[in-house]
């Protein structure tokens, strides 16, 4: 369940040694949160454990970036990725993603691990910029084209970069 939650600018900055974890099934529904994950969540465990792991979604994170990360764990990849998150007090909290598929004895993906440290900041510097545009572009082509004109920005970054989406990722 969302909740309506008006973000505010107080940041949580996560600590050196900080690691968030957090498990969903295939449906992205958390089926684990660390004790960490709680803490910054702002969330008990109760309120998490079922819930859609959007529900810590912070409104500045273009939608496209999330069809990257799900096309890619669907298909059984990694992804690797800057996100921005809100807290339940609407407060945010910066990560360095790393989402992998979780699988069965006999292969088949059972669900989503994450695990999420603290960002470098120049990395964060480098997506506040390229996010907003992103964002930027979802609001101006509405729902229905949203996520392909953002996906456009991103791909037409890389291109200029020379690298694809994971070497720009790990290298910020």
């Amino acid at each position: 369940m969302k909740r309506a939650i008006t973000p505010t600018p107080i940041e949580r900055v996560m600590r050196e040694d900080d690691f968030i974890v957090s498990m969903t099934d295939l449906k992205g529904r958390i089926t684990y949160g660390n004790r960490t994950f709680i803490e910054f969540s702002g969330y008990s465990s109760a309120e998490l454990i079922g819930t859609q792991h959007n529900i810590i979604r912070h409104p500045d994170m273009p939608r496209s970036v999330f069809q990257l990360l799900w096309d890619k764990i669907s298909a059984g990849d990694e992804c690797f990725a800057y996100v921005k998150n809100m807290s339940k007090d609407g407060g945010f909290y910066w990560v360095f993603a790393n989402v992998t598929p979780t699988y069965d004895p006999d292969g088949k993906i059972t669900g989503y691990l994450s695990v999420r440290r603290k960002p470098k900041m120049s990395g964060i510097q480098v997506v506040t910029g390229l996010y907003a545009a992103m964002l930027d572009a979802e609001k101006k082509a509405g729902p229905a084209n949203a996520i392909a004109v953002s996906t456009k920005i991103l791909v037409d970054v890389l291109t200029e970069k020379g690298l694809s989406y994971d070497e720009l990722i790990l290298a910020i």
